[in-house]
């Protein structure tokens, strides 16, 4: 089943329901606002975090919940060459480009079209929007079928571009902001990539043996933000990508609390596991204040700055292929 809710005249609600989720979402940057999903106890719990007001998503930073692109995470000084030519993007992080630049996907409003439990959002993004060469038709499809969400993400091109698509939405499986060093954590990677103090992947590859990031075995998150290691001290925290060892369910996040079980399962080779370690306070839904490391995200992406750093970079989409690439999120009580 789902509802349409007319929030204003720029933004609307769209509510995918069914006897075992709730999954609000909005048209602009196709944003995933609240999940709905029954704890232990069979109490409804929402999962993510995000804003009462659908205008605070135009005016804060962050992108909670937000699909971002067109390339996400960051590009070293903003700058690329492609086919001999070379392009500048905004730089809006640090010295970088994040996220697909100022007015980013994230800010964007989608035109959606409805099926019985799904939203197919559309975009047409032109030739040089953020500095990025090509008009890029976009559709990101939101289908809930019983306990599992799933993130479908189609793109063509008129020239070569760069595209690396992700969903940035802030999972605390309590049901609202708090702590997350509690939440168990397991990974299906035995390397993460090493990132610099401005947060951008420096090339170095290691293996999590015998590191904070070792999570091939569940355990608590707190477990890693408490070491004495140069690279949690760099990021505040866990802010790094995750190459995945698995091509399914290479994700699984526990809360004791709720009983809630989500496992992230996707086509995309790694993830940037992300502790919210720049969440400032704000204030968030249900009036709680959003403080850092009171959410973990699970960004499932391409190696950022992958066309500075891969031989054949993963990002590049040519004329003549379509990019699609999948997400889904399942809920289970354990």
């Amino acid at each position: 089943m789902i509802n349409v809710i007319h929030k204003n005249n720029l933004i609307d609600e769209m509510v995918i329901k069914n006897e075992e989720m709730e999954v609000h979402v909005l048209n602009m940057g196709c944003t995933i606002k609240n999940i709905f999903v029954k704890d232990k106890e069979d109490k409804e719990r929402d999962v993510v975090l995000g804003y009462d007001d659908v205008l605070d998503y135009m005016c804060y930073d962050g992108y909670l919940g937000a699909c971002v692109g067109r390339v996400a995470n960051r590009i070293r000084h903003g700058r690329f060459t492609l086919d001999g030519k070379d392009y500048q993007l905004p730089i809006n992080n640090g010295p970088n480009a994040i996220h697909g630049g100022l007015k980013g996907f994230s800010y964007r409003l989608f035109d959606y079209t409805l099926g019985d439990d799904l939203v197919d959002f559309s975009y047409l993004s032109p030739n040089g929007e953020e500095g990025y060469p090509g008009e890029l038709d976009l559709h990101v499809i939101y289908r809930l079928e019983g306990s599992k969400l799933t993130i479908d993400y189609y793109a063509k091109t008129s020239k070569k571009t760069l595209i690396n698509l992700t969903n940035h939405s802030y999972f605390n499986l309590n049901g609202k902001a708090s702590p997350v060093g509690d939440h168990l954590l397991k990974v299906k990677a035995s390397r993460y990539a090493c990132v610099d103090g401005d947060g951008l992947v420096t090339g170095e590859i290691k293996d999590v043996k015998n590191t904070p990031f070792d999570f091939t075995k569940e355990k608590a998150i707190k477990e890693a933000l408490k070491q004495d290691d140069s690279q949690i001290k760099i990021a505040r925290g866990l802010d790094h990508p995750f190459l995945f060892d698995d091509k399914k369910d290479q994700v699984s996040l526990y809360s004791k609390d709720s009983g809630i079980v989500m496992t992230v399962s996707t086509s995309l080779p790694q993830a940037q596991i992300y502790t919210a370690n720049y969440l400032d306070g704000r204030i968030g839904k249900y009036h709680e204040a959003m403080n850092a490391q009171e959410a973990v995200c699970v960004e499932t992406q391409y190696m950022p700055d992958a066309i500075h750093l891969e031989k054949d970079p993963s990002v590049i989409l040519s004329p003549e292929e379509t990019y699609h690439e999948m997400t889904s999120y399942n809920f289970t009580i354990q």
